[in-house]
């Protein structure tokens, strides 16, 4: 038998994937549903502003402060077992929230399932990368893995919608259960378990200074992003930032570190954890902008605005789908460098028009081409380490979507929000009440609140600046997006220039003798493939 054949995944690794892919959907409907239900749950539990922030927030924090644990762990005690913890811990916390009956409890509720849900992507994501050991079967798995996302976003409105319109506002979190029940069931009978042979105990020290790191910055730079330059946010940051120096200094005098910093010697590895970064920060800004235009500039409700992200979305499923099995035939430089360039397409698309459907169009442009980015260049992060550091480099995957959004909030968006105050502040015409003026130059939600409570025609010369001032502050955040994603497909098609297509040699080197020059070491062709060959599987007989 040949290693082709037997690195090729079978039926039970396919069911499998169907398995995992579960709380990956669940995460992101989570997101919409808590959203949704937030008006209602605050009024029956009283929560205040500050609650109210706290739980939409924790959630976000407590997965960004745990994902460097909860990856290292999963290669330490075994992914599997991981996975089947926090899916227990899930369904529980899930309950709990569901049933609390003040806004403290709910709140810790949903810190729990922070931490839970910090298990899941980086045990999942792992997991396919040593389930399916086929370069191109890994990438449709993770495109599979990737699209959950994208269907839990589509039906978390809809869904949140009905079970708001005809159940309490505690059930959104209950949709979580039946899912990490049949995990539990399932998971033992098909997911095979993995960890690494030579790992030793955690170091809690370093636990805790990745934690005294990651949250204050995240929390920090969100604050920045939302009440502008404060000192207390700041404070946050530079403390953060701090910590973040001394866990790094921690690391490099482990035996065992928690997170090994060789990994950030290999140029492939660098390459596309700083794409993902910039790509989730940019594109989840604009996003942002774009479901603000359709509610408060173009009056949409938010499930109509939530179906005017649709066409996107379905299309964002079709590039993680069908960008691996092009991947087989173009090379990766080649894929992933013209989809981002379809995605500064759309971005530039957004740059020019002020109308919702040229904003479909352009977000279902971006949305096409941004598949090979997340699908292939997560498989080339997590396939360009050695297997027994795959839980660890999915970790670090997911921070850099979680810490790249945080950063685009308040770097990008923040131009944003300064374009559309500085043209707002000098466009409110006279006759308006200056509380409605004071609203309306913070920002365009405080534009559209004001406007509510005043006469039609007043209202109107009010809404008018308003929105003319915050479509120009989202043409200056795509147009700035644009910029940077292209700046991002080159550094791709740079540093993967030497990659074959999935199952095709090497390319010969520039100047092309045979036995000349080698391409660099750490940007050999799938060179963890040939590692994840000869890995043996821990515990896969008693899977």
């Amino acid at each position: 038998m040949t290693d082709d054949v037997r690195l090729k995944a079978g039926r039970r690794e396919w069911v499998g994937l169907a398995v995992v892919c579960l709380p990956a959907l669940i995460v992101a409907l989570d997101i919409f549903v808590v959203l949704l239900a937030l008006p209602e749950l605050s009024a029956k539990l009283g929560a205040n502003s500050t609650q109210q922030l706290w739980i939409v927030d924790i959630y976000g924090f407590m997965v960004a402060g745990f994902l460097i644990t909860m990856g290292n762990l999963g290669d330490r005690i075994g992914r599997r077992k991981l996975l089947l913890i926090g899916a227990a811990a899930f369904g529980v916390a899930s309950i709990v929230a569901a049933y609390s009956t003040s806004a403290i409890t709910l709140i810790l509720a949903r810190a729990v399932l922070g931490i839970a849900g910090a298990t899941l992507g980086p045990s999942t994501l792992s997991l396919i990368s040593n389930m399916f050991r086929d370069d191109k079967q890994r990438a449709s798995a993770i495109g599979i893995w990737a699209g959950s996302f994208s269907i839990g976003a589509i039906i978390g409105p809809l869904v949140g919608g009905v079970l708001l319109e005809y159940f309490w506002w505690g059930s959104v979190f209950l949709l979580g259960v039946p899912p990490m029940v049949l995990l539990l069931v399932a998971g033992p009978f098909l997911l095979p378990e993995y960890r690494s042979p030579q790992s030793g105990k955690i170091d809690l020290l370093s636990v805790a200074l990745s934690l005294a790191a990651i949250l204050p910055v995240i929390y920090g730079i969100k604050e920045l992003a939302r009440l502008g330059w404060q000192a207390g946010p700041v404070v946050a940051v530079v403390i953060g930032l701090v910590m973040a120096a001394v866990f790094l200094r921690r690391q490099r005098t482990l035996a065992d570190p928690l997170l090994d910093l060789r990994l950030f010697g290999n140029k492939m590895f660098n390459a596309e954890l700083s794409s993902m970064l910039l790509y989730s920060g940019l594109t989840g800004t604009t996003m942002l902008f774009i479901t603000q235009y359709f509610q408060s500039v173009a009056g949409l409700t938010p499930l109509q605005a939530g179906l005017g992200l649709v066409p996107g979305l379905v299309l964002g499923i079709v590039s993680v789908t069908v960008g691996p099995q092009l991947g087989g035939k173009i090379k990766p430089a080649h894929l992933i460098g013209g989809g981002l360039v379809l995605v500064a397409a759309g971005l530039t698309v957004l740059a020019f028009v002020d109308s919702v459907p040229g904003l479909i169009i352009g977000y279902a442009i971006w949305c096409l081409g941004g598949g090979p980015l997340l699908t292939i260049g997560m498989g080339l992060v997590v396939g360009s380490v050695p297997p027994e550091k795959a839980g660890t480099a999915s970790s670090l995957a997911q921070i850099s979507n979680e810490l790249g959004y945080a950063l685009g909030i308040a770097t990008v968006g923040t131009i944003g929000t300064l374009v559309y105050r500085t043209q707002v502040a000098d466009a409110i015409p006279a006759g308006v009440p200056e509380a409605a003026a004071g609203a309306a130059r913070e920002s365009i939600a405080g534009a559209s609140a004001a406007a509510g409570g005043l006469p039609e025609q007043i209202a109107g010369t009010l809404l008018a600046p308003a929105r003319e001032a915050f479509t120009s502050g989202l043409h200056v955040v795509a147009a700035i997006s644009a910029l940077v994603v292209l700046g991002i497909a080159v550094l791709n098609a740079v540093v993967l220039k030497d990659l074959p297509a999935f199952g095709q040699p090497p390319a010969a080197p520039e100047g092309g003798e045979a036995g000349g020059a080698q391409p660099e070491a750490d940007v050999q062709p799938h060179a963890a493939t040939e590692a994840v060959r000869d890995e043996v599987a821990v515990g896969r007989a008693d899977a």
